[in-house]
C-alpha cells in the first residue's frame, strides 16, 4: 500500500516515514502544499491514504485538502496538526480530511488511525491476502503456497512482499513494469528504469532456492503477470 506524506517539519516527516516503512508501506514523502498536490495529481501512481500536515508553506493542508475534494477524488485524508481546539478540528472535517490526530502524538496512534482508514476503503487488505494456492502471510512477512496434504513457506523481504501484494491484488492480469515501478518505488528515489526486471530475477532466485517456480510470469514488451495456475 502506498501513501503520501505531506509534511513540512523534517525531523517529524523523516521519523514517520521510517516508521511507516517499517510497516510495509510504500511512502512518498514531500514538504510542501505544492508538492503534495503536484504527487496527487498525478496519472502514475495511485496513493491508498495522505497523510497531511496543516500549516504547510505554498499551499496549506487545508486547501490541498479542499482541492483534492473538489476535484472529486476519494481518497482518505488523515489531518496533522498542533490546532486542538474544537473548532479546528470541524474546520478540518469540513474541508474532507476523514480524521484528524493532534501533535504531538506516539507513532502507534498514528498506524492505528491508518489501520481504521485502510478499514473505510477499497485498498484496506486483510491479514493474509489470498489467490489460488498463494497465501501472503502479513503478521510473518511470508508467501505461503498450499500443496496438499502440506504448505511451503516462504519468507520475503519487505520489497519482495509489496511486489506479490501488488500484483496479487490484480491476479492474471499484466502490469508492466514501469507502473510497478511508479506503484512500489519512492518516486523521490529515482530508481533506475531496470529496477523491477533485477528484483523479479533475485525473486526468481530465490523461490527456486526452495524448490518453487514463481508464479509471476515475465511477458515479453509488456511487463509481468501473476498467474494463478504456477504450483511448485
Amino acid at each position: 500500500m502506498r501513501i503520501l506524506l505531506v509534511e513540512d517539519e523534517e525531523d517529524l516527516g523523516l521519523a514517520i516515514k521510517q516508521v511507516l516503512v517499517s510497516e510495509k508501506y510504500v511512502v512518498d514523502w514531500v514538504s510542501d502544499g505544492l508538492q503534495g498536490w503536484y504527487y496527487l495529481d498525478n496519472q502514475w501512481t495511485d496513493y491508498s491514504v495522505a497523510i497531511i500536515d496543516w500549516l504547510l508553506p505554498k499551499l496549506s493542508g487545508l486547501e490541498l485538502c479542499k482541492r483534492l475534494r473538489l476535484h472529486k477524488n476519494p481518497l482518505p485524508v488523515l489531518m496533522l496538526t498542533a490546532l486542538d481546539r474544537p473548532e479546528n478540528r470541524v474546520t478540518g472535517l469540513d474541508a474532507g480530511a476523514d480524521d484528524y490526530l493532534v501533535k504531538p502524538f506516539v507513532m502507534a496512534e498514528l498506524l492505528a488511525r491508518l489501520r481504521a482508514l485502510q478499514r473505510r476503503s477499497p485498498q484496506f487488505q486483510p491479514q493474509n491476502l489470498t489467490v489460488g494456492k498463494f497465501t501472503l502471510d502479513y503478521a510473518n512477512n511470508a508467501l505461503v503456497i498450499s500443496l496438499a496434504p502440506s504448505s511451503q513457506t516462504i519468507p520475503l523481504t519487505v520489497k519482495e512482499f509489496q511486489i506479490f501484494a501488488y500484483l496479487m491484488q490484480h491476479p492474471n492480469c499484466i502490469i508492466s513494469g514501469s507502473k510497478i515501478r511508479h506503484q512500489l518505488w519512492d518516486l523521490a528515489a529515482e530508481p533506475m528504469s531496470n529496477v523491477v526486471a533485477a528484483q523479479m530475477r533475485l525473486l526468481r532466485r530465490k523461490l527456486a532456492s526452495y524448490g518453487c517456480d514463481c508464479p509471476i510470469e515475465t511477458i515479453r514488451g509488456q511487463g509481468y503477470r501473476f498467474n494463478t495456475s504456477r504450483v511448485c
